[in-house]
C-alpha cells in the first residue's frame, strides 16, 4: 500500500540553522532546516527529539529569524525530524511568507 502524502501546503528546499527546544525540560539541541512549508519544516539531526515532543523552535537565515512552537510529528533515527508548527507569531508568519516567497521563486527559476 503506498502512503498518500498528507501536505496541503508546498514543501521547498530551504537550508538554514535552526535551535530547538524541548518545551518540557528546556533542552536545547542545535539543527539545520532542509525542508520548509508554511505548516512546518524538517530538521537535519543526529539526535532527533521523540515524536510528539512540544518545541520551541528558532530558525536563523541571513538577517531574518523565525520563531514558533511545534511539535515533532515523525522521525528518522540518526538523521532528522518532521515538525509541524503549532503556534506562529505574527512577527514569524510575516518571516515564513518572505521565506516561502523566495524559495517558491527560486524553484521556478530553476525550473523554467
Amino acid at each position: 500500500m503506498v502512503e498518500q502524502d498528507r501536505r496541503i501546503n508546498p514543501r521547498y528546499s530551504f537550508i538554514a540553522n535552526a535551535e530547538v527546544a524541548d518545551e518540557q525540560s528546556g533542552a536545547s539541541i542545535a539543527a539545520r532546516v532542509s525542508e520548509l512549508s508554511l505548516q512546518g519544516c524538517y530538521l537535519d539531526m543526529v539526535n532527533p527529539l521523540p515524536m510528539r515532543t512540544n518545541v520551541l523552535i528558532n530558525i536563523s537565515s541571513g538577517k531574518d529569524s523565525f520563531r514558533a512552537k511545534g511539535r515533532i510529528v515523525y522521525v528518522h533515527p540518526g538523521i532528522g525530524a518532521g515538525v509541524v508548527f503549532v503556534e506562529v507569531p505574527l512577527s514569524s508568519q510575516s518571516v515564513l511568507q518572505r521565506w516561502l516567497a523566495k524559495a517558491d521563486n527560486d524553484q521556478e527559476t530553476l525550473i523554467g
